[in-house]
C-alpha cells in the first residue's frame, strides 16, 4: 500500500508515515511525527513535532495535534503528544503535548473526540472515551476509560474522571467524578449509576448490585469518607473487583470527589 499525500499539503521528508496514510489537501505534518497504516488526515490538518498517531485514525478538518502546551513554565523541552488506534477527531479539535512533569500527553484508541474538544498538556484520555462538542480538559487532567464527558463541559486541572462515568453537558468538573455514576446540576453532584452505560457494556445486575451498595454506604450512611471506607472492609471481606477500582479511586483522590448520592434500583 501506498501513501497518498495531496500536492497542496507540506510533509517533512523526515516525518515517518506507515504505508496507507492519506493526506488531504493543504495539511502540515512536521518532521519528529509518526503516523500508523490506515490513518486519514482529511484537510488542512497541523501534526507537530512530537505528535505519535495510531493506525486507522479519521482526523477531520482543522485539527490540530502536537502544539506546545499552553503552560508558562514550558521551556521548548521535547515532549510528546500520542493518538491512539481508530480514535476520530472530529473539526478544530486540539491535543497539546505534555510538559516535563510526564513528558507527554495521551489520547487513547476507539475514542471519540467531537469537534472543538480540548486536551491539555499532560491529561491522559482513557481508550473508548467520547467527549462531546467543545469539551475542554485542563492541565493533567485523567479520563478513564470509557468515560463520557457532554458537550460545553470544562474539566479543571489536575481532575479525574472515573471508568464507565458519565457527565451531563455543560457541566464544570472541579472534584473528580467517582467510576460508573451519572454526574449532572451544577454544583456538579453524583445522580446515581451510569446505569444504562454498565447495562449496554454487559454488567450484570449482581454487579450493579454490589456497585450501588458500596455507594449507599459511601453516601447515604451519614459516615465520612474514612469511617464508609472502613465500614465497608470490615463487613464485605472479598469485594468485586468492580468495587475495588472505586475504593482504589476514593483512596487517590486529590481533589476531594463530588458528593450527594440519589440511589436507583438496578
Amino acid at each position: 500500500m501506498s501513501v497518498e499525500i495531496h500536492p497542496s499539503s507540506v510533509v517533512s521528508k523526515n516525518a515517518r508515515i506507515s504505508d496507507g496514510v492519506s493526506i488531504g489537501p493543504f495539511c502540515v505534518i512536521e518532521s519528529d511525527v509518526e503516523i500508523g497504516s490506515g490513518t486519514v488526515l482529511m484537510s488542512n490538518v497541523f501534526i507537530d513535532n512530537g505528535s505519535r498517531i495510531g493506525s486507522n485514525v479519521r482526523i477531520h478538518p482543522g485539527v490540530v495535534v502536537g502544539t506546545q502546551p499552553q503552560d508558562l513554565k514550558y521551556a521548548g523541552q521535547g515532549t510528546l503528544a500520542f493518538v491512539g488506534d481508530r480514535t476520530v477527531l472530529r473539526e478544530y479539535t486540539t491535543v497539546n503535548r505534555g510538559t516535563v512533569a510526564t513528558g507527554s500527553t495521551v489520547v487513547g484508541s476507539d475514542c471519540l473526540l467531537m469537534a472543538y474538544s480540548h486536551v491539555a498538556h499532560d491529561c491522559v484520555v482513557g481508550n473508548n472515551v467520547i467527549l462531546a462538542n467543545s469539551v475542554n480538559l485542563g492541565g493533567h487532567v485523567e479520563i478513564h476509560d470509557w468515560g463520557i464527558v457532554g458537550g460545553v463541559t470544562g474539566i479543571h486541572q489536575f481532575t479525574r474522571v472515573g471508568t464507565h462515568s458519565m457527565i451531563a453537558g455543560c457541566s464544570r468538573i472541579v472534584q473528580d467524578v467517582p467510576p460508573y455514576t451519572l454526574a449532572a446540576r451544577e454544583p456538579l453532584i453524583i445522580e446515581g449509576l451510569n446505569l444504562i452505560g454498565l447495562r449496554r457494556r454487559g454488567f450484570t445486575r449482581e454487579t450493579i448490585k454490589s456497585i450501588e451498595e458500596f455507594y449507599d454506604i459511601l453516601y447515604v450512611s451519614q459516615r465520612n469518607t474514612t469511617d464508609a471506607l472502613e465500614y465497608y472492609e470490615s463487613t464485605v471481606t472479598s469485594p468485586i473487583a468492580e468495587v475495588k477500582v472505586i475504593i482504589d479511586f476514593i483512596r487517590s483522590s486529590k481533589r476531594g470527589f463530588c458528593r450527594r448520592y440519589v440511589t436507583r434500583s438496578a
